[in-house]
C-alpha cells in the first residue's frame, strides 16, 4: 500500500481515547460531564496535576451530567481532572489461586503473600438463581455447633441470619462455624468492621488456618462503595466455586454495615431517608445479595450465614426485620445467656430454621419439639422456681423440665475450640429428651 494512502486511512479514523471532565467534587460524590455513560459503569478519574488516580462508579445521570461515587477518598482531586470509561467494567479475577488468601473487594492481596494470578474474570453483579432452577434443600449441613446442629439444623443451600447486639459473641460463633463445617470451600466476607478485628479473627477464631478459605475484607475506613461491593464481590467468589459443583460455606459480617454503606451512598445522592435514616435502596439491596446464595440444580450450593448487628438488642430494627423476611432462618444470640455463662449464647426459643423439619429424622424432630416445649416451661416458671413458690408434683411436665435443666444447659454450652459431630449431637439430644429422670 502506498505511504500516502496508508496515511490517509489512519488520519480518517479517530484514535484518541474519549474522556470526560470533573466539574464538581464533594466529600462523597464527584460530578462530571463529557462522556456517554450508563448507570453502574466503572470509570477512572485521573488527576491533571499529580499521578494520582482512582476508580468510581456512575450512580446517577442528569442529562449530560453524571455523578460518580468513588471507591476511595477524593482528597487530591479537583475540577478539570479527566474521567475515562473503564472497559473492563465490574469484573474481578476468580479461581483456586484465591484459596488461603486475604484480599480486598478487587481481589488484590492484603496479606503480604505476593500477587494472585488468575486468568478468569467474573462480574461482581449477577442475577440471583432463577426460582425454578433452585434445588430442594434436602441434605443436612453440619456446622459443628451442638445448639445449631441439634436444635436449629441447617440444610445445604440454606440462608440464615445470626442476629446479635455488640459484644455478644458473633465473631466467636462465626469462627466455630467456619472451623466446624466440612464444606470444601469457605468464603468469609468481613464488611465494615474494625481493621483490628481482621488479624484477630484469623488468629483467634480460625486458629490461623486458612486452608480452602478466602477472606474478603473491606474495613470501616474504606469508602462506602468499597464496603457495598465488597459483599457482592465475595458472593461472586462463592458463586464461582458453586458453578464448579462444589458446596460452599459463605459467611458475611455484617449485613448492617453493608446497609449503612448504601445509606451513605443513597443519602449523598439525595434519596429520602425512611426508618432510622435508611433510604429505600438500602432495603431493596438486601435481597439482591442474599438471594444469590442457595442450591442450584446441576451445580453446587452456597450455604450462607449473614450476621446482623441489632443496635440495643432491638429485633424490630429495619435491617433486622427485612433480613428475617428474606432468610430461611434466624439464629438469635442472647446477652442474657452470656450473663449466665452459656456460650455460644444461642437463644433457641427466639431462633428458627425454616427447613429443619424437612431434613431431620422424625425421632430427632420429636426431641427438638420436646426440648423447646419444656425449655419454654422452665423459662416461664423460672421466678416461681427460684423463690420456692412451686411445689413439686403440681405439673409433671414442669417437674421433668426441672430435672432436665442441668442437662439442657450443658447441651447448649460448648467450648469455642470444640467441634461436635452431627450424629453424636443428634443421639445426645434424643437420649436427653427420652431419659425418664
Amino acid at each position: 500500500m502506498p505511504f500516502t494512502s496508508f496515511k490517509e486511512k489512519i488520519s480518517s479514523q479517530n484514535h484518541s481515547i474519549p474522556f470526560g471532565e470533573v466539574v464538581k467534587i464533594n466529600a462523597t460524590v464527584i460530578t462530571a460531564t463529557g462522556l456517554k455513560v450508563s448507570i453502574s459503569d466503572m470509570v477512572k478519574i485521573v488527576s491533571n496535576d499529580t499521578i494520582q488516580e482512582t476508580f468510581g462508579m456512575v450512580t446517577e445521570i442528569d442529562g449530560k451530567t453524571f455523578f460518580i461515587t468513588p471507591f476511595s477518598f477524593v482528597e487530591g482531586f479537583c475540577s478539570g481532572d479527566r474521567v475515562f470509561l473503564d472497559q473492563a467494567g465490574m469484573n474481578i479475577p476468580v479461581g483456586s489461586s484465591l484459596l488461603g488468601r486475604v484480599v480486598d473487594p478487587f481481589m488484590r492481596p492484603i496479606d503480604g503473600k505476593g500477587a494472585i494470578i488468575s486468568s478468569q474474570l467474573s462480574p461482581i453483579i449477577k442475577a440471583p438463581i432463577a426460582a425454578m432452577k433452585r434445588g430442594m434443600i434436602d441434605e443436612i449441613f453440619s456446622v459443628g455447633v451442638k445448639s445449631i446442629d441439634g436444635l436449629l439444623t441447617c440444610g445445604k443451600g440454606q440462608k440464615l441470619g445470626i442476629f446479635a447486639g455488640s459484644g455478644v459473641g458473633k465473631s466467636t460463633l462465626m469462627g466455630m462455624i467456619v472451623r466446624g463445617s466440612n464444606a470444601p470451600i469457605k468464603v468469609v466476607a468481613l464488611i465494615g468492621e474494625r481493621g483490628r478485628e481482621v488479624p484477630e479473627f484469623i488468629a483467634k477464631n480460625l486458629g490461623g488456618n486458612l486452608e480452602n478459605t478466602v477472606i474478603i475484607v473491606a474495613t470501616s475506613d474504606d469508602s462506602p462503595l468499597m464496603r457495598k461491593y465488597g459483599a457482592f464481590a465475595a458472593m461472586s467468589v462463592a458463586e464461582h466455586f458453586k458453578d464448579k459443583g462444589l458446596d460452599v460455606l459463605f459467611i458475611m459480617d455484617s449485613v448492617t454495615r453493608f446497609a449503612m454503606a448504601q445509606r451513605e451512598i443513597g443519602l449523598a445522592l439525595g434519596e429520602p431517608p425512611t426508618s432510622k435514616g435508611y433510604p429505600p435502596s438500602s432495603l431493596t439491596l438486601l435481597p439482591q445479595l442474599m438471594e444469590r446464595a442457595g442450591k442450584e440444580e446441576g451445580k453446587g450450593s452456597i450455604t450462607a450465614f449473614f450476621t446482623v448487628l441489632i443496635e440495643g438488642d432491638d429485633m424490630s430494627d429495619p435491617i433486622a426485620d427485612q433480613s428475617r423476611s428474606i432468610l430461611d432462618g434466624h439464629i438469635v444470640l442472647s446477652r442474657e445467656l452470656t450473663d449466665f455463662g452459656i456460650y455460644p449464647p444461642v437463644h433457641v426459643l427466639n431462633s428458627a430454621s425454616r427447613v429443619m423439619s424437612d431434613i431431620v429424622s422424625s425421632e430427632h424432630l420429636q426431641a427438638i419439639l420436646k426440648f423447646r416445649r419444656i425449655y419454654t416451661l422452665l423459662k416461664e416458671n423460672e421466678v416461681l422456681i427460684r423463690i420456692g413458690a412451686y411445689t413439686k408434683g403440681t405439673d409433671p411436665e414442669l417437674d421433668e423440665a426441672i430435672s432436665k435443666k442441668t442437662g439442657m444447659e450443658k447441651f447448649l454450652t460448648q467450648d469455642a475450640r470444640y467441634q461436635s459431630d452431627y450424629k453424636e449431637t443428634e443421639e445426645a439430644l434424643i437420649k436427653l429428651m427420652n431419659d425418664p429422670s
